[in-house]
């Protein structure tokens, strides 16, 4: 947050909210429990990425190697998801983001597509063109 600015009083937005992303062993098994839970329509299906898109928002689920099982209630392994902003420009947003307290994690896996960055408390969300 910007030194005396108040939560919420964003001059101008730097980003726009794009999808909630799931981690996945099985991105199709996933996509189709969502799809029929939310009755929401398949965008794209793939191994690696299913995209569901409903109610006015988008929902990935991402293909994550040796992907673990979340343990509810405890922290042992936490819970696995990230959010996907959709930005104009990604060099100009992610500027934007690090000037307001993100951090640019050293492993990115395909930054001429998306960012992943890092919030404040060390939250991974992703900055993407808009589809």
């Amino acid at each position: 947050m910007v030194p005396g600015q108040e939560i919420g009083g964003s001059v101008g937005a730097i980003a726009t909210f794009g999808a909630v992303s799931l981690d996945s062993a099985d991105t199709r098994q996933l996509g189709r429990f969502y799809c029929a839970l939310l009755n929401f329509e398949v965008v794209h299906e793939s191994d690696e990425l299913v995209v569901l898109r409903g109610g006015g928002v988008l929902l990935t689920v991402e293909r994550v190697e040796e992907h673990r099982v979340p343990d509810w209630p405890g922290n042992e392994v936490p819970k696995q998801m990230h959010l996907d902003l959709f930005v104009d420009d990604l060099d100009a947003a992610e500027r934007a983001a690090i000037e307001i307290g993100a951090v640019k994690p050293d492993f990115q896996p395909a930054p001429q597509r998306w960012r992943v960055l890092l919030d404040p408390s060390g939250h991974p969300f992703c900055l993407t063109i808009r589809p």
